[in-house]
């Protein structure tokens, strides 16, 4: 007696599953040496990449643009914070080494000194005395600029060299009427651990010598920084 033998149903199936997956990679491999295959592909990664970076660039970027918004965490910048800090400004013009030199003289008969500048690279201390320790240099340039009354025009940069803050500066651009009793400044900017500084200064003079033009100014410095 014959018995006929035949093949599984699910043998079949995966026979022809097999066969059609090894045809269509022949299939595929012969259409990618197809040189506007490659083009549609090049294409198409381009357009990804230049998606990805306008999602990481944030929605107001244009290529194009001369400005754009940024958002504040892709520089680093954590949260605001206020610093107080306390130190002496010395004024010398007399002696060997002074650190304030004037450079323009103020005009004639003028009661005020106007018009007269004076570059400065005075040194910065802890205590009242020149001889305490020395936590940066006031370097700028104050000019008279006041007809009526003693007054100065303060651009000075508060170049630091202590601890965590060697290198980094904080820019005074102000009026300072010296014999007022406490003169504020604004603070304009700052660099390293300043950058983006904004608050201001109150100076209050220690000590001056009317003969030298020596003096010693106490500033509290109210800073807001990142």
């Amino acid at each position: 007696m014959y018995v006929s033998q035949k093949t599984p149903t699910h043998h079949l199936q995966l026979s022809f599953s097999t066969n059609l997956v090894r045809e269509t990679e022949k299939k595929m491999a012969n259409v990618s040496t197809i040189p506007s295959f490659r083009s549609g592909l090049l294409v198409v990664s381009l357009l990804f990449s230049t998606c990805f970076l306008a999602s990481v660039a944030g929605p107001d970027e244009n290529p194009g643009a001369f400005g754009r918004t940024l958002d504040r965490k892709l520089m680093g910048l954590k949260k605001e914070k206020l610093s107080h800090f306390r130190f002496y400004w010395h004024d010398v013009q007399s002696g060997k080494n002074p650190s304030s030199i004037m450079v323009v003289p103020p005009v004639n008969n003028s009661q005020t000194n106007f018009g007269q500048v004076n570059m400065i690279d005075n040194p910065l201390t802890l205590g009242p005395e020149i001889g305490s320790k020395m936590v940066g240099r006031a370097q700028g340039f104050y000019a008279l600029a006041d007809q009526g009354q003693t007054g100065l025009l303060m651009a000075q940069n508060l170049a630091f060299m202590e601890g965590k803050y060697n290198g980094s500066t904080i820019t005074v651009l102000g009026r300072n009427p010296i014999f007022n009793q406490v003169r504020e400044m604004p603070i304009v900017g700052g660099s390293g651990v300043f950058r983006f500084a904004r608050g201001y200064v109150q100076a209050h003079t220690h000590t001056l010598d009317i003969k030298t033009k020596d003096a010693t100014v106490e500033y509290n410095v109210y800073v807001l920084h990142y």
